[in-house]
């Protein structure tokens, strides 16, 4: 194992994100603290407690969840992306460093800025809603699965697109909308029957709700399903990448 090689991938993929912290950090950060100041103290004070808990602290994790979500997916995606328009995925292909060191200081950094992101709304959030972590550990875990695992799928459109364009489709067109509709901001249980069995074809609602029950110890699906959707998107997206770096799928052609 080349630590060297994964090192300075690592580093420099971090470096991007202190050169632009604004648009890194703190954007993301104001964007969800608008959420908690609407839904969450203007919104959340008129409408009633959900399984118990407070409107405003139920929205918590499934907002923190939207943000890993799409910046886990960006980051990486823009990362591996910019060495293939540049031209410098030659130098990276032809040095001696393997497909899995590749991924691994790639898929690190967008997971890591992702992670740092979302620990940084959940300190925020406490500022506007009072909440509660029943299960810090899961929590933690549920955290850094999700990371890596949409880290490693936003790998798989940084390599696959052909545009900047292309880069935003997925992450604004698909995983967003399946954010929302996932359970961010709801439960449900609260949907009519018919819609309930619709929302499970939904990967995300899996995510968000193995999530808040790492919080409230409330869950819309068993956790143990959670736990396994997870894992399995997450070795469907393992199996992707190691096909592209075998055939060298637009990697080497």
């Amino acid at each position: 194992m080349n630590i060297h090689a994964i090192k300075a991938i690592y580093l420099f993929e971090l470096a991007r994100t202190w050169r632009t912290l604004m648009q890194s950090i703190a954007s993301p950060v104001l964007s969800t603290s608008l959420y908690f100041i609407v839904f969450g103290s203007a919104i959340g004070s008129r409408m009633v407690a959900i399984d118990g808990i407070s409107y405003g602290a139920f929205i918590v994790p499934g907002l923190i969840m939207l943000t890993v979500l799409t910046e886990s997916t960006s980051n990486a995606s823009f990362g591996i992306y910019m060495p293939k328009f540049s031209g410098t995925i030659y130098e990276i292909l032809s040095a001696p460093v393997s497909a899995v060191e590749i991924v691994m200081g790639y898929v690190g950094a967008a997971a890591t800025k992702s992670l740092l992101l979302g620990l940084i709304i959940l300190g925020t959030a406490r500022i506007f809603v009072d909440y509660s972590i029943a299960h810090p550990f899961w929590m933690l875990g549920f955290l850094i699965l999700t990371a890596i695992t949409f880290s490693l799928f936003g790998f798989i459109i940084g390599v696959m697109a052909n545009s900047f364009e292309q880069l935003q489709i997925v992450p604004m067109m698909v995983i967003m909308p399946l954010t929302f509709l996932g359970g961010s901001f709801y439960s449900i249980s609260m949907l009519p029957p018919v819609w309930q069995t619709i929302t499970l074809f939904n990967p995300v609602v899996y995510l968000i709700s193995g999530f808040r029950w790492s919080f409230y110890g409330v869950a819309d699906v068993n956790v143990g399903l959670s736990l396994g959707m997870i894992l399995m998107f997450m070795l469907t997206c393992v199996g992707i990448i190691g096909w592209i770096f075998r055939t060298g799928y637009k990697v080497k052609v």
